[in-house]
């Protein structure tokens, strides 16, 4: 266990280097646009991170898990809308302010993570899914319907937020915020999974019965994972907004939720630095395949599944130790 959490360490380490010196390593290359590039890769990690909680560790596949993505970034560009055309919204003229407009979000990305685990938790197994993929949906097709803000073409957001001493205008200091957030809320996941609430959600992964005897109540531990799960995730949805300058209802949609999901079992299903890894990968050759052919999703999709069938712990899980079995 030692020898694992001391590379885990390391690896943590040298790849927050890495993405450190990024910026300084694309302007002395004369490739500015990695840092862009290399944004995305992160808010994803985020959203990977957060899903990781959930899938790998209590064992529950959400494949709604976008819904949060997209109620975190449309919220923020609602806001945003509001404050710089100058239309009140129940009273509230918007705000572009980040102290204020991000807590919102996340506590209605918390709210709706509460309702959708509370009725979600329930059940078990393929009806999990269902329920969630039905969320999702609904939250999908509301968004499609918001004609007031766009519709299904989506919703500009022409000015990034404001954080005081912050331009966030600068796509650099917006990357080392990115990457502040992202190192931050891994380390609060990774030390989430290794206190007893981690403990107690990883055992019932592998027995619920065992817990249920030993005097836990499953549902508290599942349903509040399952939250923290949606509020990093709409947090990568407030990044995201900020970074593209558009939200759209692609962002809540399923096939989105189905991208976050192969994003974790690419990296490394409940080892929280893989999916990260897996991010990077799926990215990577989303980036590479467009490139090549508008049919890249032909090519990737049996990518993604020789990768499932030769490698059960995925790319980086054999080095990165999970705790718990296959």
């Amino acid at each position: 266990m030692t020898r694992r959490l001391s590379r885990r360490m390391v690896l943590a380490g040298a790849a927050v280097l890495l993405l450190a010196l990024l910026p300084m390593g694309a302007q002395l290359a004369g490739m500015p646009y990695a840092v862009n590039v290399a944004t995305r890769f992160l808010i994803y990690g985020l959203v990977a991170v957060s899903l990781d909680l959930v899938l790998g560790y209590g064992a529950m596949v959400s494949f709604g898990h976008a819904m949060f993505f997209g109620a975190g970034g449309y919220i923020a560009a609602i806001a945003a809308h509001h404050a710089l055309e100058g239309l009140p919204l129940l009273g509230w003229q918007g705000s572009l302010q980040a102290l204020l407009v991000w807590p919102l979000a996340l506590l209605l990305c918390g709210v709706l993570g509460a309702v959708v685990g509370a009725l979600a938790l329930r059940t078990r197994g393929v009806q999990f899914i269902m329920i969630t993929l039905a969320f999702g949906q609904m939250v999908y097709f509301i968004l499609m319907s918001l004609q007031v803000y766009g519709g299904d073409d989506g919703l500009l957001m022409s000015q990034r937020n404001v954080l005081p001493f912050i331009d966030l205008e600068d796509p650099r200091i917006f990357y080392y915020l990115c990457l502040i957030i992202l190192v931050a809320w891994t380390a609060v996941c990774a030390l989430i999974t290794s206190s007893r609430f981690g403990m107690v959600l990883q055992a019932l992964r592998q027995s619920e019965r065992r817990v249920v005897n030993l005097g836990a109540a499953p549902t508290p531990y599942r349903l509040l994972a399952f939250v923290w799960s949606a509020i990093g995730t709409g947090l990568a949805g407030i990044l995201w907004a900020n970074y593209a300058g558009l939200v759209t209802p692609d962002m809540a949609a399923w096939t989105k939720s189905g991208e976050f999901m192969a994003m974790v079992i690419l990296g490394g299903v409940g080892t929280l630095l893989g999916p990260i890894g897996g991010a990077a990968v799926f990215l990577g050759l989303e980036q590479l395949l467009t490139s090549w052919t508008e049919h890249w999703m032909l090519v990737m999709g049996p990518i993604l599944v020789l990768i499932a069938l030769l490698g059960r712990r995925g790319l980086f899980g054999r080095w990165l130790g999970r705790r718990h079995g296959n």
